[in-house]
């Protein structure tokens, strides 16, 4: 570890400014909308030149009655010995300006061990979640960080090599939720720069020369192997492109969002997409649809192009099943359906989810439904006398015989029992037929080739199957338990 110590008090001094990093700041503050006069910032400060030339740039923005400080927020991710001399210098700085000092730390190498994350993965999230915890203790809007261009740049290069899409080369982003970049379009010299020229105090931290580190080679290897034998402004040309990526990924995620908000039924950890209508959007609103979900419900792991186009092929039928990183892809019926892998399994992995069964019926014919216990048979009687249906027993017009099928219930299931006026929700039938929560799943539909349910099995059939003239030919629909009872 190596420390700058200061030469003077930085806090109420009217030291000179370097005009164009200052207007830097205060441009793309004003661009991207990122604070006014009244809002109030907090100050991500690990100790290093980046952050600490961000604090005295905000200070003075703060001195010209531009934005208000709230505070000084620093977390120590307790993985080097010297962390804790860094969270003692910040400290010190947070006093001399005068505004609060939030701190927090955690055993980061140990909880990536724990969770078999990388480290770089749980260091984000935890110091994330203290920023949030911080800006509300101290009644901030915002959290300002000091990412620069040349980290942009970085940022870039490293999801390209890795394999990204829209949404990861778009970068950093102005503006994330509660965090705001300000120094993105200033370089890093400039900034070490100018914390040198106020005779500043930062701290240097040593693994940002560990090469074993992807990013670490990308900045002491990578760029400047680009600067000298390609490019000489690599680091603008790179920056530049994500945010031309942003603007597309703006618009990708309108699109996506929208197709998702019609087609797609999710939760925490699942999501049930409709297959034809992911087919006939545009191939790149399909893509980014596919990136999101994968992504969110696999815990926001990497998603590769390839996953993304295994998928697509789920959804076109050419593949049943596959396993991803922290997720399971299924063609069920009409869905591609996304179940997330619990957190910390280990090997092969089948989700004990409902929804799981769908069995093409044959007429003649009888399928064997393990997960209900039950067994579902088709037969053609030339006429039926008999009544409409029973527990056991279902009459349906001919008509339905062209492709049965015999699943459970899917998210958005609707029919109209017989007898009554008109479509409801098969949830809604279920409780008012008081069918048990933990049975409902386990019940057996009978469905025609566009997926209509023909038949509640042991419950009621569709108005719309009813049979209306007994003379003519019809199917008899039987349910019958196999070593238990449905």
């Amino acid at each position: 570890m190596m420390f700058r110590f200061d030469v003077v008090a930085t806090s109420g001094l009217s030291v000179p400014s370097n005009m164009p990093l200052l207007e830097a700041v205060r441009r793309t503050i004003r661009q991207h909308d990122l604070a006014g006069a009244s809002s109030r910032v907090a100050v991500a400060v690990s100790g290093g030149p980046d952050s600490v030339a961000l604090l005295h740039l905000l200070d003075e923005l703060r001195r010209a009655n531009e934005l208000q400080l709230a505070g000084v927020l620093h977390f120590n991710h307790q993985l080097r010995p010297g962390a804790g001399a860094d969270e003692q210098h910040v400290s010190e700085l947070a006093a001399r300006f005068g505004l609060p000092f939030l701190s927090d730390r955690a055993d980061v190498g140990a909880l990536a061990r724990q969770e078999r994350r990388s480290v770089e993965d749980v260091a984000h999230t935890v110091r994330h979640a203290f920023f949030l915890r911080g800006a509300a203790s101290l009644g901030a809007d915002s959290v300002a960080l000091g990412h620069t261009r040349n980290d942009q740049a970085e940022t870039f290069l490293l999801r390209l090599l890795r394999g990204a899409g829209p949404r990861g080369l778009a970068g950093m982003h102005p503006r994330s939720g509660i965090a705001i970049r300000p120094l993105l379009d200033c370089h890093r010299d400039e900034l070490r720069r100018y914390v040198e020229a106020r005779g500043a105090c930062y701290c240097l931290d040593e693994s940002n020369e560990d090469r074993s580190i992807p990013r670490n080679r990308i900045r002491a290897e990578l760029i400047p192997w680009l600067a000298s034998q390609f490019n000489p402004a690599i680091v603008d040309v790179l920056s530049d492109e994500a945010t031309l990526m942003q603007a597309q990924h703006a618009h990708l995620e309108g699109e996506s969002g929208d197709w998702l908000a019609r087609f797609c039924e999710d939760s925490k950890c699942r999501a049930v997409m409709e297959a034809r209508p992911l087919l006939q959007a545009p191939l790149a609103v399909a893509r980014a649809v596919i990136h999101t979900s994968l992504s969110r419900v696999s815990g926001m792991r990497h998603v590769s192009f390839t996953q993304v186009e295994r998928v697509l092929e789920v959804a076109r039928g050419n593949m049943l099943a596959f396993d991803g990183p922290g997720v399971r892809v299924e063609r069920i019926a009409k869905h591609v359906v996304l179940t997330g892998r619990p957190v910390g399994h280990r090997g092969r992995w089948r989700p004990d989810v409902p929804n799981s069964f769908h069995h093409l019926l044959p007429v003649p014919g009888e399928v064997h439904v393990e997960d209900a216990k039950a067994a579902v048979s088709a037969e053609v009687v030339a006429s039926w006398a008999g009544p409409a249906g029973s527990r056991e027993v279902a009459a349906v017009q001919m008509a339905a015989a062209e492709r049965l099928a015999v699943r459970n219930r899917r998210p958005g299931d609707r029919f109209q029992p017989l007898g009554c006026d008109g479509r409801k929700k098969l949830q809604d039938f279920f409780t008012d037929r008081k069918v048990a929560r933990e049975v409902r799943d386990r019940v057996p539909l009978v469905v025609d080739s566009a997926d209509r349910i023909v038949w509640v099995a042991g419950h009621s059939i569709d108005e719309a199957f009813r049979v209306r003239d007994s003379a003519q030919s019809v199917i008899i629909l039987r349910l019958k338990a196999v070593g238990g009872s449905v």
